[in-house]
């Protein structure tokens, strides 16, 4: 089977949209490709996601957004779903279910592609035009096994890794995992984001370039859902625009903080009003 993109989009992520369950019970729509497409959309990007998993459910599940991009699935028998508790770097989370990977050859015409992983499910190979290629790779240095199907870090799936790309972003807990990788792409002039929650954010870049950015405090703790994927998807628009590693990442860390004031997906902010908070921090 082959995707292909006829009209040109400005952001594509690649990734499977989950269905998370919440310590309440509720179900939610999730997954980075989600939460970074909604955010790219917000600041202005035509936006499509790429995914694979039971159509219906997955359409049911997006359905509050679904004016806000494009959507393609590959069909397959059931979606992926994750049992998610606690919150931040406490955060734990066991698959109930998985769509498989996408291995489909898939044809891509767009500025900004994506590759979003949740679950080492990004495919081998792709096809067609992207001006700027960025990579979260939590979901390839993911593992579970067992009864409990408890997620666990574990070396990253390097079949499902780019030969390059623009910008790497990946939150401290996979740095361990993913030493080697983020050297080698740093040599080969990725700019790389490490975050660790409110603590200051690491950038590593070429020629042993290293800025730390010191992340804003929010007044209260915040629903932090999604945060680390609006981060990623405005910093990958921001350096896309030419700004600077630096002032992209300040652009990022109000790109969360806005979604964590309010709580869930519709609390993401559009442009205006991540630049708002810009200035008033200013």
């Amino acid at each position: 089977m082959i995707w292909y993109t006829s009209v040109r989009f400005d952001y594509t992520t690649v990734g499977h949209v989950t269905a998370d369950v919440l310590s309440d019970g509720s179900r939610h729509p999730g997954g980075t490709a989600f939460y970074s497409a909604l955010q790219a959309s917000r600041l202005g990007q035509r936006a499509l996601i790429l995914t694979r998993g039971v159509p219906g459910e997955i359409e049911e599940l997006l359905e509050p957004y679904r004016s806000e991009f494009e959507l393609e699935i590959v069909a397959a028998e059931q979606t992926t779903t994750l049992q998610t508790s606690g919150t931040g770097l406490a955060r734990s989370q066991r698959v109930l279910a998985w769509a498989g990977a996408i291995d489909e050859d898939v044809v891509i015409d767009t500025s900004i592609l994506h590759l979003a992983p949740v679950a080492r499910e990004t495919p081998r190979r792709w096809h067609g035009r992207a001006r700027f290629v960025g990579l979260t790779p939590q979901g390839l240095v993911r593992q579970w096994a067992g009864p409990e199907q408890q997620i666990r870090p574990s070396p990253p799936d390097r079949d499902r890794i780019p030969e390059g790309c623009e910008a790497m972003v990946l939150g401290e807990a996979e740095q361990q995992s993913c030493e080697e990788l983020i050297a080698e792409f740093v040599a080969a002039g990725t700019i790389v984001a490490v975050t660790a929650a409110e603590f200051p954010t690491t950038i590593l870049g070429p020629g042993d370039q290293l800025l730390t950015v010191e992340v804003p405090r929010l007044a209260g703790p915040g629903d932090d859902i999604g945060a680390g994927d609006v981060f990623a998807a405005a910093f990958f628009v921001a350096l896309s625009e030419g700004m600077a590693p630096a002032e992209a990442t300040r652009f990022a860390h109000a790109a969360a903080a806005v979604r964590m004031i309010g709580a869930g997906a519709q609390a993401i902010g559009e442009r205006s009003a991540i630049e708002a908070r810009l200035r008033a921090l200013a």
